[in-house]
């Protein structure tokens, strides 16, 4: 996901490949809060998986890089050239084995519709971590999702990302935000990293 198409050539289906060291960044400072979830038992799935002939996918990728094995990940995307070991819309997939965490950066255009499927479509008590724009919080239309379900936590990103081979960055912030089905705060979490 990238903020606008400013100078840069805007790929069809909104893919942008997502910079693993800052998800590795994320994943470390979540760690702090949610170690739980770094075990060998936990199953984690990547519903818009990306990758294609030149990049790999950047959450398994991070993932990897603090310990998680191939055989906890799956990944699922809509593009015929991604890596994803299921080749489908995410939308309208039927996720038969509940994972413990969903964690992706969904396409723009699709982001509220694939946050509400992952808060379904996750084990209770598990975790759905979307990387999104810190301004998704500002709009009419999400205004009812935010009063049912409020993420756990928001980790707003203090340096502005390149989604560019590159390194340009567009002028918009980025989060990552994570629920915990069937926790409903108050209050979001902050935390700048």
């Amino acid at each position: 996901m990238s903020s606008t198409s400013r100078g840069y050539k805007r790929h069809l289906t909104d893919y942008y490949v997502t910079p693993i060291n800052e998800i590795v960044h994320f994943l470390r400072e979540f760690k702090k809060f949610e170690p739980q979830i770094f075990n060998s038992e936990t199953l984690f799935l990547d519903p818009t998986a990306g990758g294609d002939e030149a990049n790999g996918m950047s959450y398994p990728i991070a993932l990897q890089q603090l310990g998680i094995r191939d055989e906890q990940i799956r990944t699922i995307d809509i593009r015929e050239d991604s890596r994803a070991e299921i080749v489908d819309d995410y939308l309208k997939h039927n996720v038969e084995q509940k994972p413990d965490v969903i964690i992706t950066n969904p396409p723009f255009s699709d982001a509220r519709e694939i946050i509400e499927k992952a808060l379904d479509d996750v084990k209770d008590g598990g975790f759905v971590i979307m990387l999104l724009r810190l301004n998704f919080y500002g709009s009419k239309r999400r205004k009812d999702m935010w009063d049912k379900q409020l993420p756990k936590y928001s980790f707003v990103h203090n340096k502005r990302m390149s989604f560019t081979s590159d390194g340009r960055t567009d002028s918009i912030e980025y989060q990552h935000c994570v629920w915990q089905k069937g926790y409903y705060p108050k209050f979001a979490h902050l935390r700048v990293i």
